[in-house]
């Protein structure tokens, strides 16, 4: 059983009579919780954090292609999110078209983190961030994936726990709120959500937190909790889109990252939660501009390259490299179709962009259906993004 130090983070709740009696957590809304008490290094932290994001943010606005790159930057956040929780793929297995028909099924999870954050994206036009939005995006979120047996997009009837495989409710290193106490908490938190007299960043970190320690889906709410990262800097208007990737240093941070939450559940330690939030914020954002730059040096010398090499094929080769900032792994066939051009056509092309030094062949034993790799552009993106 969870051990408590003071009330401010919640209390705990005896359920069911007799030998099948445990306790569950039952969190303090976060109307109670605020304003945090931040010291002169926390709010230092606050500050850097906003900067950093609203650097990515306003490069987002002025880079060429931006949406082009950013779209692989949802496609980063799928993956490291999934790998907090132990998915073993690359980015490489995410992007190879072969797998196009077959996804494996740690590949089916990160696809469908992909088109849950595009929907909920598109749905924040019409909805508020509530829970109805949250439910149509668990639902895409495990649709034919991990936990599409545990009634995706509905909010759990039954209690759950968190901790080693096989482990009773009485062994459970976390026990988030029963049924009745998660429902008035889920209540609570889409009015906090909406709240608009807080700073977003605080806000974000505060939603994370409540949002993982209600756990109110059977499956997936790590991966949601940390989507909710993005949707809330949406929501409050800091971000016009998703321009970073929040897992990132999450991942890198993942022991830290869980013992702080526990911390703030066991102790309250809302403040020293909201700094170490800022600080992989920070880090992240910075990252991702970084990224953005790179990004575009890299554009700017392929263009280049071409332009100077391809002659008469430039305008071909110009739409190659469009393509391939979208499909940074391709086969010829590929090509041909994404350029609507003839077979012959995409194997020259290819093979120019092999001749100056853009494309590599991506697997030297196949002779057949060969792939081939942007492998610039992805050196750029994998960062940070093996497996644990």
């Amino acid at each position: 059983m969870m051990k408590l130090e003071g009330g401010r983070q919640g209390n705990l709740r005896l359920n069911l009579p007799g030998k099948a009696e445990y306790y569950s957590f039952n969190p303090s809304p976060l109307d109670s919780v605020v304003p945090l008490h931040l010291d002169d290094a926390q709010i230092a932290d606050l500050a850097r954090c906003s900067r950093k994001i609203g650097e990515v943010e306003g490069m987002s606005h002025f880079v060429p292609n931006a949406d082009m790159y950013l779209a692989m930057y949802v496609r980063k956040e799928a993956l490291l999110s999934s790998q907090i929780e132990g998915t073993q793929c690359t980015f490489d297995d995410m992007l190879d078209p072969s797998n196009s028909t077959a996804y494996k099924r740690e590949v089916i999870d990160v696809v469908n983190y992909v088109s849950a954050a595009e929907l909920a994206v598109r749905e924040m036009d019409r909805l508020p961030l509530c829970m109805k939005l949250l439910r149509e995006v668990h639902a895409e979120l495990l649709k034919d994936a991990r936990g599409s047996d545990k009634h995706p997009g509905e909010i759990r009837t039954s209690q759950n726990w968190i901790g080693p495989h096989g482990c009773t409710i009485r062994q459970a290193a976390f026990v988030p709120p029963n049924v009745d106490d998660m429902n008035d908490a889920l209540f609570r938190l889409e009015n906090f959500m909406n709240r608009e007299d807080l700073d977003p960043v605080v806000k974000a970190a505060l939603v994370h937190y409540q949002f993982e320690t209600i756990h109110p889906f059977l499956d997936g709410n790590g991966r949601l909790g940390r989507l909710l990262i993005t949707l809330s800097l949406i929501n409050d208007g800091v971000l016009t889109k998703p321009v970073f990737y929040p897992s990132y240093q999450l991942k890198l941070r993942r022991s830290e990252y869980y013992e702080r939450l526990t911390a703030v559940r066991e102790r309250g330690a809302y403040e020293e939660w909201v700094s170490f939030f800022c600080e992989c914020m920070s880090e992240s954002a910075a990252d991702a501009a970084a990224s953005l730059k790179s990004l575009v040096e890299l554009h700017n010398r392929s263009e280049k390259l071409i332009r100077e090499h391809l002659a008469r094929a430039a305008t071909n080769g110009l739409s190659l490299l469009e393509f391939l900032e979208a499909h940074p792994i391709v086969t010829t066939a590929s090509v041909r179709d994404g350029l609507g051009v003839s077979r012959t056509t995409a194997s020259n092309l290819i093979e120019d962009f092999r001749k100056i030094g853009i494309l590599r062949v991506g697997d030297e034993d196949r002779q057949r259906y060969r792939l081939y790799v942007y492998e610039d552009y992805l050196s750029i993106l994998r960062a940070g993004v093996d497996p644990l």
